[in-house]
């Protein structure tokens, strides 16, 4: 038996930001709601460049690319995520409505439903939020969600990093979606 070796990354196969541009991505949005850290919108660039998201939309305060900041988190991500800019969370959340898409959010509220008992169904399209580190989700677009999703947690600590909490998302919808 020959001793494990780590890959180079020559050997990972990975495509190139053209080919990531002209493949078929999952039916998943991922928005940021006055998401403050350049650190997080740059993970969650890099998450969804992982998992081949449809597109991320920016609003309020989120942080825009290109900055540096932004870059060293997301490595090149920025490049090959579509994205948008939309100043109003209640904008962003009706357009995307328009376009069929099922509005969740993710936060702890009276009415979510944990993430492990939440039904995928490939047939649908959705578009997850994320909100801002010490407020959660924008209190006046509550209204637009069709659902809440949380993550379960049996530790001591109530709230989980934005971008590890997107990170732990978008792999149960790249999961169930792909």
């Amino acid at each position: 038996m020959q001793p494990t070796q780590k890959l180079k990354l020559e050997e990972l196969g990975r495509i190139n930001v053209e080919t990531f541009k002209e493949i078929k991505k999952i039916p998943l949005v991922v928005v940021l709601d006055d998401v403050r850290s350049m650190h997080n919108v740059g993970a969650v660039f890099r998450i969804s460049d992982a998992f081949i998201v449809e597109k991320i939309v920016l609003c309020g305060i989120t942080p825009k690319p290109p900055h540096r900041e932004i870059h060293k988190a997301a490595l090149g991500a920025t490049d090959s995520v579509d994205w948008i800019y939309e100043e109003s969370i209640e904008t962003a959340l009706k357009n995307l409505k328009q376009e069929n898409y099922q509005i969740i959010g993710i936060e702890q509220t009276t009415c979510s439903v944990s993430l492990e008992k939440f039904e995928i169904k490939k047939d649908e399209k959705y578009a997850v939020v994320l909100g801002n580190e010490v407020d959660g989700l924008s209190e006046n677009a509550l209204p637009l969600y069709d659902t809440f999703l949380e993550i379960p947690q049996m530790g001591t600590k109530h709230s989980l990093n934005v971008s590890v909490c997107g990170g732990i998302v978008i792999w149960e919808f790249f999961k169930n979606l792909k």
